[in-house]
Parts: structure tokens; sequence; C-alpha cells
């Protein structure tokens, strides 16, 4: 027994604890495991004896969770293997460490201030809340992604995907209470909350939803592995396919992926005839590079039916060291301009969100990759009628990566009450309708094609029109609790 009690002390078991509560996300969905690691992580904080040694048991539960949750950011370093093989261990050990430093604080602070399991909640919330915003934020495998598929998923419209994060820490917070005191009223008080949160997620997804539009669309995967898709011999292939799946078959609107036009737009000439010679008279989305004078940008571009470019999109929420290197003044201060994309190395942001006008079809929120993680990217214009996602998951391999990618474009469309048409270079590409529920694909890993309705919107969601008002409320109920508890603790102790 001395030694089980010394093992579930070493932060080796946080480790493993972390690496659990991680299954619950896609591919997995192995969401009672998730639950369970949560608790068993309240245990552990509760447990630890001093604030030091909660952050040390905080920062290894949360480097197991992340190293699970983003094991596909190897798959980037393996395109060019020879090259950057060796920067896996670096990459995934400061990455997950790094997010894991996050969690440590929370499992500390808590500690630190006595503030007892809601307060420790509440702060553990906060942090994944500032995880989407630190250092252009990363919110990628939150925690309430794990109800994916299931009706709590659904509670994302009204509390959004921060605030479902909380619920789900409050419910292993209350199971791991539950396992401790081992009495009835704590037992209830955990399922009733779990009840709760399926009830009220039932309730919300059987609200109806309006038939679908008579607009049509026509996805295109064209599958073009990273380690070939710049490859000066396959260019020209995966163009041929992906232009050999274009024909519209009464499709309004065909769309291709992220970069899927190789050469830059000013170059693209003969590309941009083959596609309306193809599609015309359907008007075509496509991602493709731009150049405006020493700046380059990751586009969207609009081909009307006369094969002319109408509308761009830039994409501004850039991926630091992916597409940028951050802190550009500093470098340049530091005599390193030639690294910054003022001086044309790496793509330049955008001006911001913006809205595409697709005629019969509505308007659309276009999202180039990386911008579908994030909510408050979803913000910043009029109400679209549809959210739009050309992306290339080809760098997140082909096994977590990709599924968790869509999984997020399915949070999004949950969240905001908006369908979501999602075409990915690699896969997965969907035709998500307003409740997150996948109307068409195309797997992941193969080339194809498919033509289908465009759903029509929902109306706003509560989330959708209050923000982060419901996750705030969240944070201050539960620290309002975690007070109470507190003068109630210093009462006891005063009698």
């Amino acid at each position: 027994m001395p030694r089980l009690t010394r093992f579930l002390s070493h932060p080796l078991f946080a480790v493993c604890a972390g690496g659990v509560a991680a299954l619950g996300l896609a591919p997995f969905g192995l969401w009672p495991l998730s639950l369970l690691a949560f608790a068993v992580a309240v245990w552990i904080w509760k447990d630890s004896p001093t604030p030091r040694g909660a952050a040390v048991r905080g920062w290894a539960f949360g480097f197991g969770y992340f190293v699970v949750a983003l094991s596909w950011l190897v798959n980037p370093f393996m395109v060019e293997p020879l090259k950057t093989a060796w920067m896996i261990p670096f990459a995934l050990f400061f990455m997950c460490g790094g997010l894991a430093l996050l969690w440590a604080l929370a499992f500390f602070a808590s500690k630190r201030f006595g503030l007892g399991s809601m307060g420790f909640v509440a702060l553990w919330a906060l942090v994944e809340f500032g995880r989407g915003y630190l250092f252009t934020g990363f919110p990628w495998a939150l925690p309430a992604y794990i109800w994916l598929d299931t009706p709590p998923a659904h509670l994302a419209a009204w509390v959004g995907p921060y605030g479902l994060t909380t619920l789900t820490l409050l419910v292993s917070a209350l199971l791991a209470r539950a396992a401790v005191l081992r009495t009835l009223v704590a037992r209830l008080s955990a399922v009733a909350v779990l009840a709760v949160l399926f009830g009220t997620g039932a309730w919300i997804a059987a609200r109806p939803m309006a038939a679908d539009s008579a607009a049509m669309v026509r996805v295109v995967q064209p599958n073009a592995p990273q380690a070939l898709k710049w490859d000066p011999r396959y260019i020209p292939i995966f163009f041929d396919r992906a232009l050999e799946m274009s024909d519209p078959e009464g499709a309004d609107l065909v769309i291709w992926p992220e970069t899927a036009i190789a050469p830059i737009l000013d170059g693209a000439q003969a590309e941009l005839r083959a596609i309306n010679d193809r599609v015309a008279p359907a008007q075509t989305v496509a991602g493709v590079r731009r150049i405006d004078g020493y700046r380059a940008y990751n586009s969207a571009v609009v081909i009307n039916p006369q094969g002319e470019v109408g509308q761009v999109y830039d994409k501004h929420h850039l991926v630091p060291f992916g597409e940028y290197i951050p802190f550009p003044r500093l470098l340049s201060a530091l005599g390193f301009s030639t690294f910054t994309s003022e001086e044309g190395y790496g793509f330049s942001a955008g001006e911001g969100p913006a809205l595409m006008d697709f005629g019969p079809l509505g308007m659309a929120l276009p999202l180039i990759c990386y911008e579908a993680i994030f909510p408050r990217d979803l913000r910043g214009t009029a109400r679209p009628d549809w959210l739009l996602h050309l992306t290339n998951d080809a760098w997140f391999g082909t096994f977590s990566g990709p599924q968790q990618s869509l999984a997020q474009s399915r949070f999004r469309a949950i969240e905001t009450g908006l369908p979501m048409v999602r075409a990915a270079n690699t896969g997965i590409s969907a035709v998500i309708d307003a409740h997150g529920e996948i109307r068409g694909s195309i797997p992941l890993g193969q080339a194809g094609a498919f033509t289908a309705a465009l759903p029509v919107a929902s109306p706003p969601t509560v989330y959708a029109r209050t923000k982060e008002l419901p996750f705030l409320l969240l944070i201050v109920m539960l620290f309002l609790l975690a007070a109470t508890n507190c003068w109630r603790r210093k009462g006891r102790e005063t009698d």
C-alpha cells in the first residue's frame, strides 16, 4: 500500500492520467475516460501538500494530456524527415510543456490561495480561456471537445467552448468529491449535474431546423500529400485531378481547398481559364497564394462565370513560425529584418474578417485553415448565412490531427447556429449543418468530390449573441461558491 500511495503521488502517474484524459478527443471519443481522468486531476491537486507540489503535478498532467492530444505535431517535421525529423522531440516537448505551464499555474494558484475545488475549476477554466489568446492563441484540444457526438456538445450553443470546458471540469470535480466523501449527497450531486448536461443538451439539439436551401455546392478534395504537393512533377497531376472532379453537376458553387491552385495568383491565368471552362456557369472559390509588392498572402479567391477573379480574402490569423515569424519589429531591431514578412519572408496578415457574396447562396464568412479553431475569428462582420472553411490538413498527418480539425469545425457550427462547408486538401471535407451534423463528406486520404444542398442557418444562438458572457458568469459563480466555502471553513475553525 505505501508503494501504491507513492506511485499515485508521483508525477509519472499524473502524466499517465493526463494522457488518458486526452482519449475523449477525436478520433477516440472516449469521453467517460476523460471525465474520470479529469476527476483524478482534481484528486491529485487536492492531495498535493504544497502549492509547489500541486504545480509539478499539474504540469505533469497537462504534459501527458497535450502529448497525446497534439501527437499529430510530429507530422509537419516528417514531410522532409532528413532535414527536420531531429526537431520532433524538441518541438513536442516545448509545445506541450509550454501549454502545460498554464495548467501548472492553475494548480499552483488555487492551492496557494486556498480556493477549494470550485476555485480550482474556475482558475483551470480561465487558463484554458487564456490559451485561446496568449501569443495569438492556440485553443486546440479544449476539454469541451470530448463531448462531440453527445448531447452536451449542444450546450456550446449557449455557453460556447470555454463555458462547456468549465462545465466539464466542474462535473469532474464533483466526481472526485463523490469518490473522496463517499456520501449519498456527493454522489447525487455529481449524477444530477451530469444528467442536467445531457438533458439540456438533448433539448437544445431537438430544436427544429429549417429545410435546406435550393442552392447546391460541390466540394472537391484533390488529396495532394504534403511531401508531393509542391513538387513540380506532381503539381499538374493534382491540378488535373481536381479539375476532373469539378464538373458542377447542378451545383451553383464549386469549392477547392487551401492553396489548391499552385502558381501565384498573378501567374495562374491558364489555371483560372481551365477552371472556368470546366465549371461555368457556376462560380468557383479556391485557395491560392498571392503577392502584393513585397508581401505574400494566403488567400481565397472567387472565380466568376466569366473566368475573372472577383472577391479576394486574405487570411488574417496566421500560424506563428509556420506562416510567419512573430515579433518582426524586434527581429528587425536585432538585425534579422530578412526574416520578417515586411521584408518578404513568410506570409503577411490580411486586414481581418470579411464576407464573400455568393449571390443566391448568400453571404459566407471565409476561414482559411487555422482560423477555424478560434471562436473569436467568426466575429467582426455582419452575421453570415454560412461558414466557408478552406484548409490543407495534410500537414496534420492521417490520424488524429485532421479528425480534431473537423471536430472543431463542427463545434463552430454548433456555437453559431451556422452551417459550414469545408474543403480540405487531403480530408476531411464535409458539409456540416447548423447543429454540427455532417450531411456529406469525403473520407480522409481519398481523392473525391460530392455535391450537396447548402443547409440553412438557424437563428443566432445564445453564445453568438452574448459571446463569452455566459462563460464569465459561470466563472463568477464558481468563485462565489469558493468564497462561501472558504468562509464556512473559517467559521468552523473559529467555533
